[in-house]
């Protein structure tokens, strides 16, 4: 679909599968877009109405030259819904996706099914290590960061063996509005969500990468001991696990789903 004005603001949408089928909603990470999610579409599209947006920040969404939070990215999500007239949707989100998935399930559980947080942390980090990444990309641009996060982000095999995928993300990175990666970072700096969702109350599947070092194990079962009931699952991938091993992500997500 095209770009929706939601609040005044445009948001890249894209939806895949049967009108009629229940909602996922996806989310991206810091630092890419709606498109990181493809190698999943096929299959998820068939059981389910697969709603992705590029979040604020990112690719052709909203890109304001100021601090976010993640109560508004969440926000976001909740107005998504509401323009598409969507009152409860699962929810998938990746590394910042999985924090604003956090929020939502905190804030706003009623419009969420079932959750999946994937290699993401309710804490993430000192401050000075976001403010000095706000510095570097206001001051430099993406360019610079892009191969320091394609090392975090696949194991060192993965870039040796899938050259297409990596570089796909590469674009990504490099063409995400610097102001809108400042934005997020921001966002991500001041988060504290480690106490909030000890409330959660919907199911919950935590995925986490053996070989993440962005948001480490201990992180996503941080998150996993802190929500009542909340399952993991462990893959052999880094940050991205999604596209690191994505049959393996797409069948637990799956299998979770229509549990």
């Amino acid at each position: 679909m095209p770009i929706e004005t939601i609040g005044g603001e445009p948001f890249n949408i894209q939806i895949d599968g049967p009108a009629d089928a229940p909602v996922l909603l996806l989310s991206n990470s810091l630092g890419t877009n709606l498109t990181m999610w493809d190698p999943q579409i096929p299959a998820w599209s068939r059981r389910f109405r697969v709603l992705r947006y590029d979040s604020r920040g990112h690719g052709q969404s909203t890109a304001p030259d100021r601090a976010y939070s993640i109560a508004e990215l969440g926000a976001d999500a909740i107005a998504i819904l509401d323009h598409l007239g969507v009152e409860t949707a699962h929810w998938c989100g990746l590394s910042k996706g999985g924090m604003v998935g956090q929020w939502l399930a905190t804030h706003a559980r009623k419009r969420l099914g079932r959750v999946v947080l994937a290699n993401t942390g309710a804490l993430m980090g000192p401050p000075e290590l976001w403010n000095g990444r706000i510095r570097n990309v206001r001051e430099n641009g993406m360019a610079g960061l892009v191969q320091p996060t394609l090392e975090r982000w696949f194991s060192p095999a993965f870039r040796e063996r899938d050259a297409a995928t990596v570089a796909k993300v590469s674009a990504m990175l490099a063409t995400t509005p610097p102001q809108g990666y400042a934005g997020c970072c921001a966002a991500i700096r001041d988060m504290d969500q480690r106490e909030a969702i000890r409330s959660v109350a919907n199911p919950v599947l935590v995925i986490i990468g053996k070989l993440d070092p962005a948001t480490p194990p201990a992180a996503g079962h941080l998150i996993a001991s802190a929500i009542p009931g909340a399952r993991t699952v462990e893959l052999d991938a880094a940050h991205l696990s999604n596209l690191e091993q994505p049959e393996a992500f797409t069948g637990v997500v799956l299998d979770f789903l229509t549990a």
